[in-house]
């Protein structure tokens, strides 16, 4: 955005409507399309069968008989990303039917041309990101507003329970991303009282958060996840089971290397870190800003709009005010407490069920049908994101609790 010459000053009102999101599913897509045009038919009638054409193998010849279609009929937002939501699932179930060891090395025209092409035209990587994967792949089932994913992959319940889980932490963030917008009209308008009130708002948001991960113990088997799950969030870089990348056959000669899915892709973080001022080490920071690139680029606007507004912190501390203080460290301290929170869930589903796994439970933890083989080794200590998963989980975690401004 345009500022004027000189100025620092964010401009007044800081709208959601300006970067695409909602005041009632803030990141989240609201109410997505479930059906492509007619022309697509091809595309909507893998992506509604995948899970059971990658247990069958059968996916990779379906991808080949697959018509090379046009994406010039895809009309406005909602379609772009259901189309880059049906062709990000074929691609990773394309590209990892076989398991890690099978996985392929070049991307068929038919599906990479598109697949780029939409991506270009969303402004997001030509990969499944959790844009795809949580903000824009939810339904409601029936009027009484139960929730299911348009598209899935292999997984059954904990597959669906993982997505939708993930939509429940992403809606408990809502509150708090409108509280960040009151905030800083109320500091520009030096509205202590209402600052106050903003700050109390976004530390009950993130408690929320939390409540709503804890959910992911009642819908997701730790087996099901490492064993059959996580191999399709996995991405082309940083990732020792293809190491060169991939070719998008059409687009380039040469391979590219991208990112898997990621819960750092998620903006909630990135607003509510540079919202409070959270300082992060050298490594994490470049990881993190990595991953917006994988958001969809109004919401990285978001962020960046944010980084651009008056300091909070810098606010409360010459505020003297110790209500302000209190309710700082109070968000600060709840944004720390949803790390821990999400380090013990990694460790859960990922360190200790990687234990299991190779000592042969996982054939029994899995009730979702039958599992693809040997589970995946290549991302053990690595996040599907590319990132040492530990390391940079309590980095960040600590890093956060060391924004707290001290008495």
């Amino acid at each position: 955005m345009e500022t004027g010459e000189g100025t620092e000053e964010t401009p007044l009102p800081l709208a959601l409507s300006r970067f695409q999101l909602s005041e009632e599913y803030g990141f989240l897509l609201p109410n997505p399309l479930r059906e492509l045009p007619a022309p697509y038919g091809p595309w909507m009638e893998i992506a509604q069968d995948l899970p059971q054409l990658i247990a069958s193998r059968q996916l990779r010849a379906r991808v080949h008989q697959m018509p090379q279609l046009s994406t010039r009929h895809l009309r406005g937002r909602e379609e772009l990303h259901l189309a880059h939501l049906v062709l990000s699932f074929i691609t990773m179930g394309y590209l990892w039917q076989e398991g890690e060891e099978g996985a392929v090395k070049v991307l068929p025209r038919n599906l990479a041309i598109p697949f780029w092409e939409v991506s270009q035209a969303l402004g997001l990587p030509p990969i499944l990101s959790h844009a795809d994967f949580v903000l824009a792949n939810w339904r409601r089932k029936n009027p009484n507003g139960n929730l299911d994913t348009i598209i899935s992959l292999p997984g059954g319940e904990s597959l669906r329970g993982f997505i939708l889980v993930t939509f429940l932490v992403e809606k408990a963030a809502v509150p708090g991303i409108k509280a960040i917008l009151g905030a800083i009209r109320a500091i520009l308008q030096v509205d202590e009282e209402t600052l106050h009130k903003a700050l109390q708002e976004l530390a009950e948001a993130i408690g929320d958060m939390s409540e709503a991960l804890k959910r992911m113990h009642d819908y997701v088997d730790p087996a099901v996840f490492y064993a059959v799950i996580r191999i399709f969030l996995s991405g082309w870089k940083d990732n020792p089971a293809m190491p060169a990348g991939l070719i998008y056959e059409g687009v380039c000669d040469e391979p590219m290397a991208y990112s898997g899915g990621s819960a750092a892709q998620s903006t909630i973080l990135h607003a509510f870190d540079e919202f409070l001022g959270i300082r992060h080490s050298e490594e994490s920071t470049a990881f993190l800003h990595r991953m917006r690139d994988y958001m969809p680029p109004p919401h990285r606007a978001f962020v960046e709009e944010i980084c651009r507004a008056p300091s909070l912190k810098q606010h409360v501390l010459s505020s003297r005010d110790a209500r302000l203080r209190a309710a700082f460290n109070r968000c600060v301290s709840a944004l720390a407490d949803f790390r821990s929170y999400h380090i013990a869930i990694v460790t859960k589903y990922i360190a200790i069920a990687a234990a299991k796994a190779k000592a042969g439970w996982a054939e029994q933890g899995d009730r979702a049908g039958p599992s693809l083989g040997k589970p995946p080794s290549a991302l053990e200590a690595k996040g599907t994101g590319g990132s040492h998963i530990f390391s940079f989980l309590k980095s960040v975690r600590d890093s956060t609790r060391e924004g707290m401004i001290r008495a």
